[in-house]
């Protein structure tokens, strides 16, 4: 169960919010990704779950059609993945700003936080440039914007520093601690980086598709 700001990837409490998790797994463990996450979310009874349920921010979303799970995720779940997966053809500050668009949010509203999470990042001076302008480390920042600029419930991210350097990766480290205390933002983490998943405030590890 997940609500508002609990830690756990497969159970969690109110009382953990802002906790981040950081979820160590087999390479071969396909199902522990936030992709297979999402999957999860969207429908928990597939698989021989029978009458299992996953609630996030207090919405059990097993019971939501194709249309209102994908209103969900734009609005309560920031996805974070191990390539930054920015539009080409928008700036920095329009890909942060292209969620809280589609989710037809107040213009002014999505651009004033998109302003924020730009100076917070320390990307004021990158906004306008395109991605291929970037470096991986602010590409990957700007991702990290982009899946805050909704105030989601919780922070999935996939190996989120795979593709760094180990300078640009020590920072995104450090950003997500950062984001916890700042936003009180419950982050869950996949990854192999056993510097990551000690940083956490807890730590799940799983081998062939088994937490152990």
């Amino acid at each position: 169960m997940f609500s508002h700001g609990s830690a756990g990837f497969l159970q969690g409490s109110a009382d953990e919010k802002g906790r981040s998790v950081g979820k160590k797994g087999d390479a071969r463990t396909q199902d522990g990704t936030p992709k297979g996450g999402s999957r999860a979310q969207d429908r928990s009874s597939e698989g021989g779950g029978r009458g299992s349920s996953v609630v996030v921010d207090g919405v059990d979303v097993s019971h939501l059609n194709d249309n209102e799970l994908s209103a969900f995720r734009n609005s309560r779940i920031g996805f974070v993945f191990q390539s930054h997966n920015l539009l080409p053809e928008f700036t920095a500050f329009e890909n942060i700003c292209i969620p809280g668009y589609i989710g037809g949010r107040d213009r002014r509203e999505v651009e004033a936080r998109a302003a924020e999470l730009i100076d917070i990042l320390g990307l004021t001076e990158r906004a306008g440039h395109k991605p291929a302008e970037l470096s991986g480390g602010e590409a990957q920042r700007v991702a990290i914007a982009r899946a805050l600029v909704n105030s989601p419930a919780v922070l999935l991210a996939d190996e989120p520093s795979g593709n760094l350097d180990s300078r640009n990766r020590d920072e995104i480290h450090r950003l997500f601690l950062s984001l916890r205390e700042r936003f009180g933002q419950t982050i869950i983490i996949v990854t192999h980086d056993e510097s990551l998943a000690a940083m956490a405030d807890r730590k799940i590890v799983m081998a062939d598709g088994v937490i152990i």
